[in-house]
């Protein structure tokens, strides 16, 4: 059985899709037109440094994606059994299944982008080390009422999402009870209650459009489960206010599998690797079985096949997994390299122009298990440690 998998916001980059928009020239000329702009001049130059704005990324993100899965079509012929889409990533899996037209979707993401621009100021953080039981406790003791639990991207990997003052309390309650806490560079508290008045107005926007009966199951953010088809609307709107379940739907697969005395073979599709190490992290945390019969077996391969930087997975039926590659332990020895040669507010400069230059307000560390980051003054938010030189 194959998974396709496709990133949301957060997988940007400058140069994404690139030698995609030559190949599927027509669908790019409908992007321009229905977005007023040139979508590959903004994912190849970004002149204008918008990339990184939530109504500019999500359209971004949606067209380098579509046209990804419609590359790994054609060169392939095989469409996958299931699909899935972390947040925005989810329009293009229902994009997959047949569920609505390429410029159909393209605006439906136009408008969430814009709605979500609007959102409430509100503060995210990535909450490490700690189960979502853990988690809530922590927020309870605490008083702290305006936070939701909004990505439960693994077992011990959940984004919390709410008022921006709470967010900011929390780091010293999580850190005090042994969690690691990292805050993100978002403007708003995505998938929360926050986002209430954006969802009620996309789902008014959603009732213009028609939608087709999706031809392959689409596991939704909301319930972890396949799409019903009676549902696509309610759960396109639901989701901006719902948590991501990320992990159960990655356990759902993995078992569905198991239960047909298959394996899941997960294919992550468009811009990044995010999707791909997650997946990892999902894997090392799942409960290893002790049956000699039941190796996992498991292959990370990096290839052009379906995008520029697509990565394939042969997922191990008993739901675990033994890395070929440690992932971990690589980030940890870049981190501990710069340590070692760098102090707490040395100077750097951004490989993506718009950022300038820059001043660490942190030693290095390990995010997610696997990418080597530091915290930048003035920023509000962290950099691979790839992304940045020193002046």
């Amino acid at each position: 059985m194959k998974t396709y998998m496709f990133p949301g916001q957060g997988s940007q980059s400058k140069g994404m899709g690139e030698g995609l928009f030559e190949r599927f020239a027509e669908l790019t000329k409908k992007a321009d037109n229905i977005l007023g702009f040139s979508i590959k001049e903004l994912c190849l130059e970004d002149p204008g440094k918008k990339i990184n704005e939530t109504q500019f990324t999500q359209p971004a993100l949606y067209v380098v994606n579509a046209l990804s899965y419609y590359k790994a079509l054609q060169d392939t012929g095989v469409e996958p059994d299931f699909v899935a889409g972390h947040s925005l990533g989810e329009f293009n899996a229902l994009l997959a299944a047949g569920g609505f037209d390429f410029e159909t979707g393209l605006k439906l993401v136009k408008k969430r982008g814009e709605l979500m621009s609007q959102a409430p100021e509100g503060a995210m953080a990535a909450i490490l080390r700690g189960s979502k039981e853990q988690i809530e406790s922590v927020l309870e003791k605490n008083g702290l009422h305006n936070i939701d639990l909004a990505n439960y991207n693994t077992p011990s990997q959940i984004v919390i999402s709410g008022a921006k003052k709470e967010i900011a309390q929390a780091q010293a309650c999580f850190q005090e009870a042994g969690m690691a806490y990292y805050p993100l560079n978002t403007s708003g508290a995505f998938h929360s209650r926050f986002m209430e008045p954006i969802k009620e107005q996309f789902s008014e926007y959603l009732k213009q459009f028609e939608f087709s009966e999706l031809k392959i199951p689409v596991i939704s953010n909301v319930t972890a489960r396949p799409y019903n088809n009676e549902d696509v609307v309610k759960n396109m709107s639901a989701q901006l206010a719902s948590g991501v379940r990320w992990s159960d739907s990655i356990q759902y697969l993995i078992n569905h599998a198991k239960s047909a005395s298959d394996e899941m073979e997960f294919v992550e599709i468009g811009s990044g690797d995010v999707l791909t190490k997650i997946y990892l992290s999902i894997l090392r945390e799942l409960p290893k079985v002790d049956s000699a019969q039941d190796d996992a077996k498991e292959t990370l391969v990096k290839t052009n096949a379906y995008a520029v930087n697509s990565k394939v997975i042969n997922a191990a039926s008993t739901g675990y997994s033994n890395t070929p590659i440690d992932q971990l332990t690589f980030a940890q020895q870049k981190v501990d390299e710069w340590n070692r040669n760098n102090p707490v507010g040395v100077k750097v400069k951004s490989n993506f122009d718009q950022f300038g230059e820059l001043e660490t307000k942190s030693h290095a560390v390990v995010l997610f298990g696997h990418r080597a980051a530091i915290y930048m003054k003035g920023y509000r938010g962290y950099f691979d440690l790839d992304e940045i030189t020193l002046v």
